[in-house]
């Protein structure tokens, strides 16, 4: 017989973990080099200046998840937080969140694979395009396997997992330091600094780069119904996790065009191992690609661990298949697991640069930029709810978090703006036309 309760089981430790260990994964040793990573965007060093705006940018919508999160500590996180914040319009909102998640999450899961498979292609060199995806969709099946438990088996493996993701970018960070070469690093092009156009625009495209590195601050309000003490853990977690990946993905940067100059690092889609080999030779390159590719792997296992939380909290709600709603015995949401592993695996077959855009234009309206406006509705129509954490400088931080994604979605491209828009576009159809009429929700 299926279980119908989660435990509050998480605390700040295990919560923080989830966060950084989603955070980090590939994400800056596939997205500071390479042609499409945060080095090529504005063509130099100053690019590394995307790091500050995005933390901006995360910070100041991290209050917004924090006094949220805190608020409303159940599974789903923005889903929750968009159905009580849009009073009349919240079921519409909420199922909007989930719909684009299905045109997102499996997308941000997908990046980490592929991202593992760069730097498996450091002992397999010559692998076919149809290798990669194939091998790729393979490590999202192996993270559904090793998620298919209870809770508790759960945190302990992302706390070595996370242990593991500390200890390699402290590698890479100590041995860049200490190899430091300040003359490559901050070898500037010719008016690198000047305020026109092209430099609003490619500071606005590394930024995008940027934030998807940062995605996963939220993500234990995913898990909100699993943790201990919410309204102190949430925004612990929240905060630390931002500051603490900060920290790390600038100093990772750093190390790398400190060792690697520049006009090589965007020709050099793996640069860990390439630092390492050039550093150390080849046994320390792979060693390192080796512990690059266990921290992709608990980014995975976070991102799908948070995510898998989301149409099984739509189901209980009675806005999206009542069959994902059931728990299993070990009390975690399995057939919602399933659904958020094979769509996982089906997005392991797209490249990577057009993941990340796609990704990150399909969630910026809804998740981040409705979430803003979700706690200024609340804070003006609901006063009773309690919020036992208040973010700072109200409304500061809401303005900017605004300000900031509209920023990075305009800079997203031509190309990516319509799918993130369409996907927006046909939720508000299948909504109106379909969900509408089933009572409570879809079979």
């Amino acid at each position: 017989m299926a279980h119908s309760e989660m435990h509050r089981r998480l605390g700040v430790l295990n919560a923080t973990s989830i966060n950084m260990s989603n955070m980090i994964g590939t994400g800056p040793f596939i997205t500071v080099a390479g042609a499409d990573g945060i080095l090529a965007a504005m063509q130099g060093p100053q690019a590394l200046i995307g790091w500050l705006l995005g933390a901006v940018i995360a910070l100041a919508d991290g209050l917004v998840v924090a006094e949220l999160g805190a608020a409303f500590p159940q599974s789903g996180g923005p889903y929750v937080f968009l159905r009580e914040g849009f009073g009349r319009w919240g079921r519409l909102m909420s199922f909007l969140f989930v719909w684009q998640f299905l045109f997102s999450g499996p997308l941000e899961i997908a990046s980490g694979n592929i991202g593992i498979v760069q730097y498996l292609g450091y002992f397999i060199p010559g692998m076919t395009p149809l290798t990669t995806k194939l091998v790729a969709a393979a490590i999202g099946g192996i993270a559904l396997f090793a998620l298919y438990r209870r809770i508790t088996d759960v945190a302990k493996l992302m706390m070595f997992l996370w242990v593991t993701m500390l200890l390699t970018t402290g590698w890479v960070i100590v041995a860049g330091l200490w190899n430091f070469d300040a003359k490559i690093a901050f070898d500037f092009p010719p008016d690198a600094f000047r305020l026109s156009l092209g430099f609003v625009r490619g500071l606005g495209a590394g930024t995008l780069i940027v934030m998807y590195n940062y995605l996963g601050y939220y993500q234990i309000s995913y898990l909100g119904a699993e943790v201990k003490q919410p309204a102190r853990t949430i925004p612990y977690a929240v905060i630390l996790s931002i500051f603490g990946v900060l920290l790390i993905d600038l100093l990772l940067s750093l190390s790398f065009i400190g060792v690697i100059p520049w006009r090589e690092a965007i020709q050099t889609p793996a640069i860990g191992s390439v630092f390492m080999e050039r550093l150390y030779g080849k046994w320390a390159a792979g060693l390192l690609s080796v512990m690059i590719m266990v921290t992709a792997f608990g980014s995975v296992y976070a991102l799908m661990l948070g995510y898998s939380r989301l149409p099984y909290a739509a189901a209980q709600d009675g806005v999206f298949f009542r069959w994902l709603g059931e728990l299993h015995r070990d009390e975690f949401p399995h057939r919602s697991l399933l659904l958020v592993g094979v769509l996982c695996i089906g997005a392991s077959f797209f490249s990577l640069g057009a993941v990340i855009s796609a990704l990150m234009t399909a969630r910026i309206v809804i998740q981040f930029m409705g979430q803003v406006v979700a706690v200024f509705l609340i804070r003006r129509k609901r006063p009773d709810i309690e919020r036992p954490f208040r973010m700072w400088l109200y409304p500061l931080p809401a303005i900017l978090s605004l300000a900031g994604y509209a920023y990075v979605f305009a800079a997203s491209g031509l190309q990516f703006i319509p799918y993130g828009l369409a996907t927006l576009g046909a939720g508000v159809v299948v909504y109106f036309l379909f969900l509408r009429r089933a009572q409570p929700g879809p079979a």
